[in-house]
């Protein structure tokens, strides 16, 4: 079997998803992190997007680099064992719609943490919780077991592990109010909260980590954390 290693940022989101897969599929891997405010040469060469996470797959035929966390997780379903998608073609395509739609609340994430003024701020948590409002229509129509796709883990589930996250940090900050009255998707965090997969995706030092950093943003957020004194928080959960 190819030797894999996954190339890695300490706060990458799209780098757990590719981690949880490869844990879920039991697949042996190496770890490298880059640090991506002074990006070393190896890494500006193989990453044609400048981006993590990368896939560094050696075999016999040389080495090849595979980079976008969804190019990642398909060629791992087609190349390892213990699939983690459905078997049924349409529950495939709905399970790879709701992936895009956990991009889009990354990305919705990334805006309100980066909200500069309280007027965004607001605005976007106002769409966040609105986003996950649908997700617990979705959720509530068909989910009858701990995770996505019932009892059977999912990538599904590997893409909104590092979303729930965040809320992890957040939580610490103040209630935003994104995952109130959502009981399906407040017990969907904490299910894969509790996945050794998605523990063990980050290092133990991830919430401080991802605090420093939201306080370097010089944000609304970043003046929220001040004003409350913030300046440590607990282990990763689980880590």
């Amino acid at each position: 079997m190819p030797a894999l290693t996954l190339v890695s940022h300490d706060l990458c989101p799209y780098v757990q998803r590719a981690a949880i897969a490869l844990a879920e599929k039991r697949v042996a891997f190496a770890r490298v992190y880059v640090d991506l405010s002074n990006k070393p040469e190896w890494f500006r060469a193989i990453s044609p997007l400048g981006k993590v996470p990368l896939l560094r797959v050696a075999s016999r035929r040389g080495e090849h680099v595979i980079f976008e966390s969804a190019v990642i997780l398909e060629y791992l379903e087609e190349t390892q064992a213990n699939p983690l998608h459905p078997d049924d073609p349409l529950d495939r395509a709905r399970h790879r719609s709701w992936m895009e739609f956990g991009s889009a609340s990354l990305n919705g994430v990334a805006r309100l943490y980066n909200a500069g003024s309280k007027g965004v701020f607001d605005q976007e948590r106002v769409s966040l919780r609105t986003g996950f409002e649908r997700l617990e229509a979705e959720l509530s129509a068909r989910r009858s077991g701990p995770f996505f796709h019932g009892d059977r883990f999912s990538l599904v589930d590997a893409v909104f592990g590092p979303v729930f996250r965040y809320f992890d940090v957040f939580d610490a900050i103040d209630d935003f109010g994104v995952l109130a009255q959502k009981p399906k998707v407040v017990s969907w965090r904490s299910k894969l909260a509790a996945r050794a997969s998605v523990r063990g995706a980050v290092s133990a030092d991830y919430n401080q980590l991802l605090l420093d950093f939201l306080i370097a943003r010089k944000s609304h957020l970043s003046r929220m954390i001040e004003t409350k004194g913030i300046r440590s928080l607990g282990a990763n959960r689980g880590a």
